[in-house]
């Protein structure tokens, strides 16, 4: 199976000559010296709103327009192609090539359904999985998409919870992931949690082909509002998952957990005032297991980033960043955007949304 990520030079040789003569001079010095091309969504001092290719040291490279806010992001690989997907309860999401050869495209779910902000493309870049919201039965869903064929809805399955967020799909394609984060809405009132006092959230793996349960982790009934959020797969097999509290303020719950399959939920121990600094919320989650390391981030409480062993899931550090967002795997650790438009230690007149995927590397 080919690798998420291309290299750099085959980036550049994908993006052909009018993508590269299209930029300006000091963003195509960029991309031919960036160690690796990020995507993520950003809010433009006009308050309009854009996917923003950037490198890893912060510096910009390239801006799609959007109809509006994005949330996650999925990149195919098998081809590079990506998604990005509208915030709950958007309806549309955009598919683009990130090297410019093949001009944006906006699909849209049915009318009585809406996305949760995630998805992600099977092994072989042919469908893609949207997690969505079927609002009017109270039950989340898996979209499933043909991605040959203009992103075409072609099926669905069920997440076997209510209010699925993130979604992934193992390495070998065989089972889908939904993180049911248990909070039900109705795009007729908006963002507003309709059960914040009988929340039921869990993990549920799926048959990719099927879409047959195979196994659901619900959370203990102590936890039940520690809604399971986002996802990230580590390279030993283990599913990773973050997690943001409803319940009291004065509670500090594990936010962060992994299993594999045929394997039951275990939660990381963080400190105490790690898990205060963060918030009881952690906005995005990453791997880079060429470091062994989990990244954690979170705007709430002090602003945070922290750093996991990927083996054991003990606590190696933590540092403050006020208004942290997105973080991904990086040459060396995380790339991280803010609220506040600082990127790879470099400032920016815009605001980074909470979500990041790495596109591509520099070649070994």
């Amino acid at each position: 199976m080919r690798s998420a990520l291309i290299d750099r030079r085959d980036f550049i040789r994908a993006a052909g000559v009018a993508f590269l003569t299209g930029l300006a001079p000091e963003a195509a010095f960029a991309l031919t010296r960036a160690d690796a091309v990020f995507a993520t969504g950003v809010r433009k001092t006009d308050r309009s709103f854009a996917l923003a290719l950037m490198a890893e040291d912060g510096a910009f490279i390239a801006e799609i327009a959007l109809p509006d806010r994005i949330h996650g992001l999925a990149v195919s690989p098998a081809d590079g192609r990506a998604v990005a997907f509208a915030r709950r309860p958007g309806t549309f999401a955009v598919a683009f090539d990130p090297a410019g050869a093949i001009a944006p495209s906006i699909f849209h779910t049915p009318e009585n359904r809406h996305f949760y902000g995630h998805g992600a493309f099977s092994p072989d870049g042919l469908l893609l999985y949207a997690s969505e919201n079927d609002f009017d039965a109270r039950r989340g869903v898996v979209g499933l998409y043909d991605a040959r064929n203009g992103f075409a809805r072609i099926g669905e399955f069920p997440t076997y919870g209510v209010g699925p967020h993130d979604l992934t799909v193992t390495p070998d394609g065989r089972f889908l992931i939904a993180a049911n984060g248990g909070i039900e809405t109705h795009p007729d009132f908006g963002r507003t949690k309709l059960n914040p006092d009988h929340m039921q959230p869990s993990l549920a793996l799926i048959d990719a082909a099927t879409g047959t349960l195979v196994e659901k982790h619900d959370l203990p009934p102590e936890l039940s509002q520690l809604s399971t959020r986002h996802l990230a797969l580590g390279g030993n097999g283990r599913i990773w998952f973050a997690c943001q509290f409803e319940g009291p303020r004065n509670e500090t719950p594990p936010l962060v957990g992994r299993f594999a399959p045929g394997e039951a939920l275990s939660f990381a121990a963080l400190p105490e005032d790690v898990t205060i600094g963060l918030g009881n919320y952690v906005g995005a989650i990453a791997c880079n297991s060429r470091d062994g390391l989990i990244g954690l981030s979170s705007p709430k409480g002090e602003g945070m980033v922290v750093r996991l062993d990927e083996a054991t899931g003990r606590f190696v550090s933590s540092e403050r960043l006020a208004n942290a967002a997105g973080i991904a795997p990086a040459a060396h650790g995380f790339a991280v955007g803010t609220y506040d438009g600082l990127f790879g230690g470099r400032r920016h007149d815009l605001a980074f949304d909470q979500h990041i995927i790495r596109l591509a590397d520099r070649p070994a």
